[in-house]
């Protein structure tokens, strides 16, 4: 097969392409380049997407894979190659209501579409509708589409450091903070596993559109298995989400945040989709303790790798307002303790 990438530099789209190299695909990757090299065995191709006239590009493929998040950008790729099998990489955040539990393509409403290229760092709620808007550009553009919507991926690579965080805190041991419930959902999948799916797709020009990320998990079996992967057991110590709210600690990413923690039950179905149709179409996961493990060694091998939420003053000062560790205070979701 021959693959053309758009990208191939960065966390997904590199791992893409390196997936498909390994299993003997001729690959493309075109991009600036100027973060990085793309894989050993790969293709690279000089594109600046943001410009206005692409010029010529010298690629033939039969199926294509972006990740761009621009419908223009979109648009002016499927124009060039509509009669590849395309795969883009969407986001659950293409999904207007993030309250139901076990939502599918089928079942949950997506935002309407904002069909213009917003700059994030000005509007940041673009992000969903923009890639709704991609979505709808390569349906209708393309002969044979798979539209893969992203949950939240993880692992070695990660730029974003949420994950990241969770390995890196597990590691040192002792005690440390949980947010919410044991019971509270987590989901996620490796940037691996979702790059092996989507050369799967790919390959077997799978269609339709579909979630890309693994099975949910509760909180409590989130955290045992990243302190499997790492090696150590240390001591959860469970503290509401009413008390976080108090104390100003931030949900999800960020500055004095707890990564993966959402509040509930307006969140309660961003990190607990059913992805049994996506599995049936080829979607393998590996084990949690895998990538926690993995995880944990590309950040001690990484100097820079970005890693996000609480200092350990933070932290220690949000338990230090409790007694002992499982002591319950603030709200229903304390108090359950490790």
């Amino acid at each position: 097969m021959k693959l053309l990438v758009l990208g191939g530099t960065v966390f997904l789209s590199r791992a893409v392409a390196a997936e498909a190299v390994a299993r003997g695909h001729e690959v493309t990757c075109a991009c600036r380049g100027a973060s990085g090299p793309v894989p050993e065995g790969a293709r690279h191709v000089v594109l600046d997407r943001s410009a206005p006239d692409w010029g010529p590009l010298d690629v033939d493929a039969d199926a294509v894979v972006d990740v761009a998040r621009h419908p223009g950008r979109v648009r002016d790729a499927v124009a060039r190659f509509p009669d590849a099998h395309w795969v883009f990489v969407s986001t659950v955040s293409v999904y207007s209501d993030d309250s139901v539990p076990g939502g599918t393509p089928d079942t949950v409403p997506v935002h309407d579409p904002i069909t213009t290229d917003e700059d994030l760092a000005e509007n940041p709620s673009a992000y969903g509708p923009m890639k709704v808007a991609c979505e709808q550009v390569v349906l209708d553009g393309t002969r044979s589409p798979t539209i893969v919507r992203a949950g939240l991926i993880v692992g070695p690579g990660d730029p974003s450091g949420r994950f990241t965080y969770w390995p890196d805190r597990v590691a040192d041991g002792g005690e440390v903070l949980a947010p919410g419930s044991p019971d509270d959902p987590v989901q996620l999948i490796d940037v691996r596993d979702l790059a092996a799916w989507i050369v799967t797709c790919a390959e077997r020009r799978t269609g339709g559109v579909l979630d890309g990320t693994g099975r949910a998990t509760s909180r409590r079996e989130f955290l045992d298995e990243v302190a499997r992967g790492v090696g150590v057991q240390p001591r959860w110590t469970w503290v509401s989400q009413e008390r976080l709210a108090e104390e100003g600690v931030a949900p999800w990413s960020g500055p004095r945040s707890l990564p993966l923690w959402v509040p509930l039950p307006e969140y309660a179905g961003h990190m607990s989709r059913d992805v049994d149709a996506s599995y049936a179409a080829g979607l393998v996961t590996r084990p949690l303790a895998d990538t926690a493990r993995d995880t944990l060694a590309w950040l001690r091998a990484t100097p820079g790798a970005t890693r996000t939420g609480l200092t350990q003053a933070d932290e220690a000062s949000l338990l230090s307002g409790r007694t002992e560790p499982g002591t319950p205070r603030g709200g229903s979701g304390a108090g359950h303790h490790g």
